[in-house]
């Protein structure tokens, strides 16, 4: 255990940091090659994923996720496996540089954070390397047409992406790796802008409305949301009738639809959901 915590520290002094900033839709990803070039960043991280020369090292796109809740939560590195992997990958090739992208100082800031890397050098806003007239077209292509750049080449985002393929831009400049100038057009399965927060309540409603709109659930008499590390449980209490499902069948039911439902709507991972039948209503 100290020898892991030596070699992170380390690797940690060797590391520089710097921060790509500006507002949503702003053109943050069609620059990043440009703008890590100029700060000599050997890797830049946008939404969930290491880039290096316009090709992805590590990590998942946030924009592969299949709700807003999950990507933002992946965009900034809250789960488990994908922070550990990040932070594996910047500690075996230490000494580097690494540019974060984020909506905001504070943003690129709690990635950074979350992946044990020092405070950023020095910090690039948008509105120093786009023009006023640059940034309106790129809010254009984001709010109106749904679509978004991501700074790596179009056939590894075919395969790292869930969303639609747009197009295809290269942008020509001279630089040592052709790969450098080429970004990728494409429309996510969603659009996401801030930070979300979820209170219980919210999970309690979502469960509720899907139980009691399952077959043979006559009323849902409570709902009981514990918070655990990284995900949730569920408890709930039900009234049912006799119909075409077993006791057991139903309630089998209601716990998969709820740990579905909660899971597509908010992105949390569901630990467990506990169903008790407190009363049978016969018609």
């Amino acid at each position: 255990m100290m020898e892991s915590q030596e070699i992170t520290q380390g690797a940690y002094n060797q590391i520089t940091t710097y921060e790509f900033v500006g507002a949503a839709g702003t053109g943050k990803s069609q620059r990043a090659q440009t703008v890590a070039a100029m700060l000599d960043a050997d890797y830049i991280i946008d939404d969930g994923l290491v880039i290096h020369k316009g090709s992805i090292v590590c990590g998942r796109s946030a924009k592969s996720e299949k709700n807003q809740i999950s990507a933002i939560r992946r965009a900034m590195f809250e789960y488990n496996d994908h922070r550990k992997e990040a932070m594996d990958f910047f500690a075996s090739v230490a000494p580097c540089s690494i540019m974060v992208i984020g909506t905001s100082e504070d943003m690129a800031m709690k990635i950074l954070r979350k992946l044990r890397l020092p405070p950023a050098s020095r910090i690039v806003h948008i509105e120093e390397v786009s023009s006023p007239e640059e940034i309106a077209k790129a809010r254009n292509e984001r709010f109106k047409k749904g679509q978004h750049v991501i700074p790596v080449s179009h056939v590894l985002v075919r395969k790292n992406f869930a969303g639609k393929l747009v197009g295809q831009l290269r942008v020509f400049w001279k630089a040592k790796d052709k790969g450098e100038g080429e970004k990728t057009i494409v429309r996510p399965p969603f659009s996401f802008y801030g930070d979300v927060h979820i209170e219980p309540e919210a999970i309690m409603q979502i469960a509720e409305f899907v139980a009691s709109h399952t077959t043979q659930v006559v009323k849902v008499e409570s709902v009981e949301v514990t918070p655990e590390e990284e995900s949730l449980s569920i408890e709930i209490k039900v009234v049912v009738t006799i119909g075409d499902k077993s006791f057991v069948a139903l309630a089998k039911l209601v716990k998969e639809r709820i740990a579905v439902s909660v899971r597509y709507f908010t992105g949390i991972n569901v630990k467990n959901v506990d169903v008790t039948i407190t009363e049978v209503q016969i018609a």
